[in-house]
């Protein structure tokens, strides 16, 4: 079995992957996937969706939504992207990932349509994934945009819910130089007659408004129909008390640490009060939920605890606004007693100048990472921008080699981050303490 699945894994990994080559890999279009779907016999048809589109916070906002949703019972698909350990992350039914075995008889099944089709990694993964839950007999579906919306793999749905999370300015290359452009793009997902529900600036709201009264689609809109009444926040969590048009949710605990959860967990919690009818009868499934994502989810890598004592985190912020995230979680963690030494990798395509002024900001020593893909910055090339920002830089490093020196010499106050990249926390899979 174990070459059977190497010869599926092969073939999957020969096609072009974004994470590796960018642009290259960058195939907009719903024409393949069509395609494979088609040869698949249409599995996405009948099936219920939640699409969820965004710049930052739509990963975590998907697995919130899937966590409440399995909570209430609902046998629950949920579909993300780029993967930390291994490929069957992208395909989860109520917290558990999809078994190897599966995934590869998939492939070499359907190999000869890959192919002919000339399908890229991405695609082949969101057809995969709608197979394995129609197979699965899941009850909900929610999908996770790749990158921007329209022409993105995942449009071919038809949702019974579009979320769009929080806009800001990333792959600008591709999705548009403003917020209000990449707005445009990310609205694509809004279906004809399907609601929207957003949580993201007020000027990317307002084109999302304009393109939902465009297709008669009901438009929802966080700020105005959800209220954070009070919030505590440590090292473990949120506890909010969350007021929507449904109910008033006091003491809810949101099981994902940093600030910037609680407006994913508002974004979360509204969408499975318009989605789900399980939530309209019964509060207790979105407390459940919101406790447990990790668990009901399958969720890794934001603002993930490695070590308590000293204290090692893990968070696949790969962006200015991802990163100024987690470390405004530092800041108000009361940890933020020590040094702060961050292990950073980057693609060429971030805006790791400003990223630098970040992490120079927090008083960070940063040892730039080594990351095998030719999308990457180079350890050279990181290091020269960082401390062309004012970062104090030390040798580059794996992440293996960066906690070994850091747990050999930090005292308990010491912190050590881990970012910049699904690539840098997926180092982890291997790593030692």
């Amino acid at each position: 079995m174990d070459e059977f699945i190497r010869e599926a894994e092969a073939i999957l990994e020969r096609l072009p992957r974004f994470a590796d080559v960018g642009v290259d890999a960058y195939k907009p279009g719903l024409d393949r996937v069509r395609s494979l779907l088609e040869a698949m016999s249409h599995p996405h048809r009948g099936m219920c969706f939640i699409h969820v589109a965004g710049t930052n916070g739509k990963g975590s906002t998907a697995s919130m939504i899937a966590s409440i949703a399995t909570a209430a019972g609902l046998r629950t698909g949920l579909h993300t992207s780029p993967h930390l350990f291994h490929v069957t992350e992208r395909l989860h039914v109520d917290g558990r990932a999809a078994p190897p075995d599966w995934l590869a008889q998939a492939i070499l099944k359907y190999r000869d349509d890959i192919h002919r089709i000339d399908a890229s990694y991405f695609e082949v993964m969101v057809a995969l994934s709608i197979l394995y839950f129609a197979e699965m007999q899941v009850d909900l579906t929610v999908m996770e945009v790749g990158m921007g919306g329209r022409l993105d793999a995942t449009n071919v749905i038809r949702p019974d819910l579009s979320v769009i999370t929080d806009i800001g300015l990333d792959h600008v290359e591709h999705l548009g130089e403003t917020v209000e452009e990449i707005a445009l793009e990310k609205a694509g997902i809004v279906k004809e007659g399907v609601p929207v529900l957003t949580g993201c600036v007020p000027a990317a709201a307002r084109v999302i408004r304009r393109v939902a009264a465009e297709k008669r689609a009901d438009f929802h809109l966080v700020d105005e129909e959800t209220e954070v009444e009070a919030a505590t926040s440590d090292v473990r969590g949120s506890i909010i008390t969350l007021r929507t048009p449904m109910r008033v949710y006091r003491d809810l605990f949101i099981g994902l640490p940093g600030t910037h959860q609680i407006r994913n967990a508002r974004t979360a919690v509204r969408a499975a009060e318009l989605a789900l009818e399980e939530v309209g009868r019964d509060h207790r499934f979105v407390f459940e939920g919101m406790r447990h994502i990790r668990e009901l989810s399958g969720l890794r890598g934001r603002l993930e605890v490695v070590r308590s004592e000293p204290l090692i985190l893990a968070d696949v912020g790969h962006n200015v606004d991802g990163l100024a995230s987690s470390l405004r979680y530092l800041g108000e963690s009361g940890r933020m007693k020590g040094r702060l030494i961050v292990l950073f990798g980057a693609m060429r395509d971030k805006d790791v100048k400003q990223m630098g002024r970040l992490l120079a900001e927090a008083g960070a020593m940063v040892r730039p990472v080594t990351l095998s893909s030719a999308r990457a910055l180079s350890v050279q090339e990181l290091r020269e921008i960082l401390e062309g920002s004012g970062v104090e830089t030390g040798e580059p490093c794996t992440v293996q080699e960066g906690i070994s020196a850091f747990l050999s010499e930090a005292s308990e106050s010491d912190i050590l981050l881990i970012t910049g990249s699904h690539l840098v926390v997926s180092q982890l899979e291997n790593a030692s303490f």
